[in-house]
């Protein structure tokens, strides 16, 4: 029995510089059993060779897709008896937004050896549930795609417009999300369009199966199972259990530089604000003519007649550092 199973992609970008390192440790370190996939489509393999050990912590080491398909195969794949082990996530990736929500932040080293430390003892008070995003397309017996972070309307393209146009200037993280953040103000407050600015974002349907409908054009749209919704904001009751928290922000001027203030003071989601939009839910629809969303790194499409279906997993154990 292993103390903690890591699960590396070594072709997650950050792995590229930080692997060697990883190994390094992992072979003097006893209490791990390290397994590295080549590609996505391992990972089934990888859990079901990790479930033979019986670790008490399972911790991903890779990029947002990596993670992705991670939770997803732990989910669907039924390669654990009973209850999985609680997952933690090392800050390897581009945003480490679900790390960050775990409480692991910083070095992705140092946060292993304080997994390491908090799994010889009592794990109990570590221990928080997450419910997941099931992403699908609403039809019968379809295998959602499971996740903790969704980005649409114009989120989606600013993630997509930093992804392709920023990334591959080489520049580090916290920069790039900077210049982005600079590029979408200036085509949201300017409407400008052009070659090397962010997409306007495309009218959306919102669906609450049992609370209503929302119409529009968004700046922000966001899904996510994690605590905190964007720079601090959280949305309703953030204790009641089992529904997916959803944001909305009109794609206008005023509207963005009210969330950008709330955020700035810590108080979004906390106030009825025109032109932001929270709510919650179990079951959500996204219809559009033609609209992206990204989840948990991943893009998907809601097309006229094909909707995308978001819907609450139960809970999942995750592992929680002291923050």
């Amino acid at each position: 029995m292993a103390l903690v199973a890591l699960l590396s992609n070594p072709n997650s970008t950050g792995n590229r510089s930080l692997l060697p390192a990883v190994r390094s440790y992992c072979a003097k370190n006893p209490d791990i059993f390290h397994y590295e996939v080549e590609e996505i489509g391992q990972i089934a393999k990888a859990l079901e060779m990790i479930a033979r050990v019986k670790p008490k912590v399972l911790v991903i080491n890779g990029g947002d897709g990596t993670v992705q398909s991670a939770l997803t195969e732990l989910y669907h794949g039924g390669h654990f008896d009973g209850t999985p082990p609680p997952v933690a996530v090392l800050p390897n990736g581009k945003t480490n937004l679900i790390a960050l929500d775990l409480g692991a932040e910083g070095n992705p080293l140092e946060a292993l050896a304080r997994i390491i430390e908090v799994a010889k003892g009592d794990l109990s008070k570590h221990i928080v549930v997450r419910e997941l995003i099931a992403l699908s397309d609403g039809s019968e017996g379809a295998r959602p795609v499971l996740g903790m972070f969704l980005g649409g309307a114009g989120l989606a393209e600013t993630i997509l417009y930093c992804r392709h146009k920023i990334y591959p200037l080489g520049l580090p993280n916290g920069l790039s999300h900077f210049l982005t953040a600079i590029a979408v103000m200036f085509s949201t407050i300017v409407s400008v369009k052009a070659s090397f600015l962010p997409e306007r974002s495309k009218p959306v349907s919102i669906s609450f199966i049992r609370n209503g409908e929302l119409h529009g054009t968004f700046s922000v749209l966001i899904v996510t199972t994690l605590e905190k919704l964007l720079l601090g904001g959280q949305a309703g009751n953030t204790k009641q259990r089992g529904l997916m928290k959803f944001l909305a922000v009109d794609q206008k001027p005023i509207a963005m530089l009210k969330m950008i203030a709330a955020s700035l003071r810590g108080k979004l989601g906390q106030t009825t604000m025109a032109g932001i939009h929270f709510q919650q839910g179990d079951v959500i629809r996204i219809d559009s003519e033609q609209s992206s969303v990204v989840l948990d790194g991943e893009v998907f499409e809601a097309y006229l007649g094909s909707p995308i279906v978001l819907r609450s997993t139960p809970p999942v154990p995750f592992l929680k550092l002291a923050a």
